[in-house]
């Protein structure tokens, strides 16, 4: 008879525990808790791919949407004089956009040699454009053929073969998560342009339940929300039906893009964006997404020194998770369905810090203090970049140009984790007190390391450091033990 109780009693914890049901409103939206795998991960890849990739082309203008390739068809719409003069050079004033379909092939596509890259990275997840803005969809979707009465699909168009769902089963099968990016809108889907409410009803909601059923998308990343409101894209009832009804009702978590007055309003049910350095803090959940590059897509415009190094990678890493963020690091892959060889040299380079440096990202949460500037200590030439970048952007913004940043922190229980740029024989950290019995050590490495209290600083002596015992990005963690 106890054992009967017992089963009931359990039977009922875990059927009320599921059985939340979510109306269609905000205040009933956002009692939904955000699935705890997305905080912890911290590291995901962003992948840029579909017709754009063919032309593949954006002048190069730091900080600047004109610098985005995967915006080619609606540049040449508005008529932005260097797409206009890159295509009518190399293609034609008479030829179209869609007229690039045929030449997206991806004959050299090998998701599982994407996955094994992804996976060797570092990240966690993986986030691939199952349809950006032109409507190009990387499934099998029916509604996508249907409203542009054509073959805008990869498997009825060109590639003849499922994209999407063939890195889904890869990426998985590596053991990381996949989901996908959805655009609300399509520049110039024909009925988009004449009957929005129409085109709400009849093709992106039954396309995006689609998307969803078929393929089951641990994160949605949504965009194209800018033209309407929430209500007119009936964000409030799509979403109660993902977290009430679909296949990744309890797994999914979503991003903030879902009508022009939702972006950053920290909806306790997403996640808040942040793109090419606007940068948030961790009083809120959110992600902060960039190309390692000026665009997204692949651009075939853009040179080797227009590529953030593997060095301010990690430290933008770092940062990012320094103040509880996500970092989605984005590549483009070419039209064959190759990802070029810099870009996989770069994503290899922050796995290889992150097998022996993981632990001082993976799982923790932000210090008070996310960053630590020294004073007048001169910038080395190979950090300038990654300086001009972040000052620019606002992620980590110094007193003074002569600032370089000397330290990021991150915690997990009882450990505090101090990320270094660079080698110096002594760090003091500011506000921090240890007991009798701490520990500092450098993760890697045997190396325990000479520390003094001194008010509320703490001086650690790196002078016994060795070149074997720091990683060769030179960025090494402290690991404090109080």
């Amino acid at each position: 008879m106890k054992k009967i109780v017992l089963v009931c009693c359990l039977f009922t914890i875990g059927f009320s525990s599921t059985a939340q049901k979510f109306d269609a409103n905000w205040n009933s939206l956002n009692q939904r808790k955000m699935p705890t795998w997305f905080n912890q991960d911290k590291f995901g890849i962003f992948i840029h791919w579909g017709v754009y990739s063919v032309p593949a082309y954006a002048p190069v203008m730091p900080n600047s949407g004109y610098s985005y390739a995967e915006w080619y068809w609606y540049r040449l719409f508005e008529k932005q004089k260097d797409f206009i003069a890159f295509h009518n050079k190399n293609y034609g004033s008479s030829f179209a956009y869609p007229q690039f379909e045929p030449m997206f092939k991806a004959e050299m596509y090998d998701p599982n040699q994407w996955a094994d890259i992804f996976k060797r990275s570092g990240a966690k997840y993986v986030v691939l454009t199952s349809k950006h803005h032109e409507g190009y969809a990387l499934w099998n979707s029916a509604e996508a053929d249907k409203t542009w009465g054509r073959p805008w699909n990869s498997v009825t168009g060109t590639p003849k073969r499922d994209l999407l769902g063939d890195l889904t089963n890869s990426v998985r099968n590596a053991g990381l998560k996949m989901g996908v990016y959805y655009s609300l809108y399509e520049w110039f889907n024909p009925m988009w342009k004449y009957d929005k409410k129409r085109y709400v009803s009849e093709h992106m909601t039954p396309q995006f339940k689609d998307l969803v059923t078929k393929y089951k998308p641990s994160i949605i990343f949504s965009d194209g929300e800018w033209d309407l409101p929430d209500s007119a894209w009936k964000s409030p009832e799509l979403l109660a039906w993902l977290f009430n009804e679909s296949p990744v009702k309890d797994e999914v978590v979503v991003d903030d893009r879902w009508g022009n007055n939702t972006r950053q309003q920290n909806h306790g049910a997403m996640y808040t964006t942040s793109e090419y350095g606007s940068g948030m803090d961790a009083s809120i959940i959110w992600e902060e997404s960039q190309g390692i590059g000026h665009s997204y897509g692949y651009n075939r415009n853009e040179q080797l020194d227009d590529y953030k190094t593997s060095h301010d990678l990690i430290l933008m890493l770092s940062d990012i998770v320094s103040r509880g963020g996500n970092f989605l690091l984005d590549i483009g892959p070419d039209a064959d369905g190759n990802i070029p060889v810099i870009l996989q040299q770069r994503l290899l380079d922050i796995g290889d810090w992150l097998k022996i440096n993981g632990e001082a990202i993976y799982g923790t949460v932000a210090k008070k203090q996310p960053a630590q500037w020294s004073e007048g200590y001169k910038v080395p030439k190979s950090d300038k970049s990654f300086m001009a970048d972040y000052k620019v952007s606002r992620l980590v913004v110094p007193k003074k140009d002569t600032s370089y940043i000397e330290s990021f922190f991150t915690k997990k229980g009882n450990n505090t984790y101090c990320i270094i740029p660079s080698y110096r024989k002594s760090i003091t950290i500011n506000d921090i007190h240890l007991a009798k019995n701490s520990k500092a050590e450098i993760l890697g490495s045997s190396v325990h390391c000479a520390w003094k209290q001194k008010g509320n600083q703490v001086t650690i002596d790196l002078s016994n450091l060795k070149p074997g015992d720091i990683s060769g990005s030179g960025i090494f963690v402290i690991k404090l033990t109080e």
